[in-house]
This record gives C-alpha cells, structure tokens and sequence, in this order.
C-alpha cells in the first residue's frame, strides 16, 4: 500500500541491547500515526461520488478502475471509512458462505430475528414501516379492520443477516479524482512532526520517548 510512503519514522531502543550501557535505535515506520476523513465531508456531494463493490474488487483494483493508479488504495480504504480491511471490506460469495458456514455451523437456515413488514392501510398509507426487529408475536390493529389484528413479521436467517450485512458494506464514497492532488498535498503535511520537544530530530523522523533500563 502506497500510504506506507507518507507515514514518518520513529527510532526506538532496541530491545536486544538490554545489557548494554549504549543505547541503540531502530528505525521503523511509525504505524501510529493516522489521518481521519472529517465526518463532514463523507456527507458532501462535492467531495465524493458513491460506488459500489463488484465481486472480486479489491482497494487496488478500484483504485485502478477509478482513478486509473493501483498505488491510490489507501484512498479507497479511507473513502470507505475502512479501519480493519479484513472485517470491514466486504466479502466474495464463497467467503461470504466458507465465514457464515463457520460462525453458524448447520443453522444457516435457522431464524436469527423477526422483523416487521410493511402495513398500508386501504389508503395507501403507510402505517407500520418494514423493519424493526420484534418479537414472533408482534401484532398491530388492523388499519381496515380495527376488531382484528395482524402479525406482519417475517423471520430473518442467520444466512439472510449476514448477506445483508456484507451487502452495506459495498456502497463506498470515493473521493472524486479532481480532490486527489489537495488530499495528498494535505496528508504529506499532517504527516510530517513538528518540532518543540527534545524527541524530534526532523520533520520524518523522532525517537520514543521509551527509556532504556540499565541491568544491574
């Protein structure tokens, strides 16, 4: 993933140096260091365009469909408010079944929940909404016939629940390609440290703030 390229350095005490009165550094890239969309904008028209995941698409594949550059899959992944890629990007139809198969064993046909139907009454109104999680029993009047009542639930499987779930996931926002220069621009400066404290050393790079304990 090229956002790997963005992240700066860190230099931490090695921690096979224990025995030794000299600290020694490792430099590694330091992963802590994170960049958020604002909330606001995932709800601007102007910023994003949605898009929906195909069977089969991965951060770099539509990276590379819609932006024409593979190397722009950290940008999907943050468009998609992706914060762990194995849970939250959605699953192909064989992993979707090899996953419920796993978590439900043989009750993937079984009723995991009961949710309402939708009632109108003879006016085309709407009086009970679709899909509010409820109880086998659930009744309401009847809108036409208030001496009796109806039980407009239908029963959810484990199957059905999961499939819907793994279908939120394939509606993203993708910031649009003109946004894309001004996104990197700004993530480059976020990026970089700012001096002031005895454990910077430059805009890349700082060393922990971790002390070394000298064994007796």
């Amino acid at each position: 993933m090229a956002y790997f390229k963005y992240l700066p350095s860190i230099e931490y005490i090695s921690p096979l140096e224990s025995r030794s009165s000299i600290n020694t550094f490792i430099e590694a890239k330091n992963l802590f260091r994170r960049i958020k969309l604002s909330d606001n904008a995932f709800s601007s028209p102007y910023v994003f365009n949605k898009y929906i995941i195909q069977e089969g698409d991965r951060p770099d594949t539509v990276a590379y469909k819609y932006y024409g550059d593979s190397s722009l899959d950290w940008l999907v992944i943050f468009g998609a408010a992706i914060i762990n890629q194995r849970t939250d990007w959605p699953l192909t139809s064989d992993e979707l079944y090899e996953f419920a198969s796993k978590k439900y064993g043989n009750d993937l046909t079984a009723i995991r929940e009961y949710r309402t139907r939708q009632v109108k009454d003879s006016d085309g109104r709407i009086i009970l909404p679709a899909g509010y999680v409820v109880n086998q029993d659930f009744t309401i009047p009847n809108p036409d016939n208030p001496t009796s009542t109806l039980n407009p639930v239908q029963g959810i499987t484990n199957w059905e629940y999961e499939t819907e779930q793994n279908e939120k996931k394939k509606e993203i926002n993708l910031v649009k390609p003109s946004f894309v220069p001004s996104i990197r621009r700004e993530v480059e400066t976020v990026m970089k440290y700012k001096p002031g404290t005895s454990l910077y050393v430059s805009k890349n790079m700082r060393k922990t703030d971790n002390i070394k304990i000298k064994s007796p």
